[in-house]
């Protein structure tokens, strides 16, 4: 009976074929139960102090990741582009030919196309002898300006997606050199721990930067198509009022 353990003693270990041999119970020679009633699972606050001194920047960059994610939820909403109730008032007083009445009203909203609305009508005011095209002009340059400012604000995501994991990469490279630095001094053979926590080092710092920047990307990418939805909004609203404008200017005599 006992040869016909043989073949799976084979697959995880001779400590088994040797519990068949001497009627030793198999429970007794697991590593991992042993390890589990010998060791304490490792706290957080040690992980993140064996991955050196990179997890500084790196738990910085979390918090202002997640500080940005909440407040990109907050403001970046299709409603700041251009309000219903903005919209309803602005085509009402367009529709009665009031543009100074549509002017005050810009003024007071904080919605985007009130504001390319307000520039618009103060270029008008300035310039009563101004084109329809110089008009277009003023609306679409201040539309471009606006949807780069959109752009940017989302591009901070971007820029901790890409430095996380260099400053990750830094990290590994500096667990590295000091796992180098004691095989080299020929310390290794009596003192392996102070090899291994080189290498935990340098992948606790690897991992935190992949940490952070995963989801930095992730965010990037998600809000990046909401600030294009956004901008899509603000060219459509903004050429509807414009258009409008155009025809209560040459009906006002």
């Amino acid at each position: 009976m006992r040869y016909l353990l043989i073949p799976w003693a084979l697959l995880v270990g001779p400590e088994v074929l040797q519990a068949a041999a001497t009627n030793t119970p198999i429970q007794s020679l697991n590593p991992l139960s042993s390890l589990a009633t010998k060791t304490a699972p490792e706290t957080l606050s040690k992980l993140i102090t064996s991955g050196g001194l990179v997890m500084i920047p790196l738990i910085i960059l979390s918090i202002v990741t997640l500080a940005l994610i909440l407040l990109y939820l907050v403001t970046l909403r299709r409603s700041v582009v251009a309000g219903s109730r903005y919209m309803t008032t602005a085509e009402t007083l367009l529709a009665k030919g009031d543009l100074m009445g549509l002017l005050a009203i810009s003024n007071r909203h904080r919605d985007i196309v009130a504001s390319l609305m307000t520039r618009t009508l103060e270029f008008l005011a300035r310039n009563p002898t101004a084109t329809d095209d110089q008009l277009r002009e003023i609306a679409q340059t201040e539309g471009s300006r606006e949807a780069s400012l959109l752009n940017q604000r989302v591009a901070w995501l971007a820029d901790i997606a890409t430095i996380a994991p260099m400053l990750g990469l830094l990290g590994t490279v500096f667990g590295m050199i000091r796992s180098f630095s004691v095989m080299a001094n020929d310390v290794a053979a009596s003192r392996p721990m102070l090899l291994a926590e080189g290498v935990a080092e340098a992948l606790v710092a690897t991992a935190a930067g992949l940490i952070v920047g995963i989801p930095a990307m992730a965010a990037y990418a998600w809000f990046r198509g909401r600030v294009q939805e956004m901008i899509s909004e603000m060219e459509g609203a903004t050429a509807l009022l414009l258009v409008k404008l155009l025809i209560s200017r040459k009906k006002t005599p």
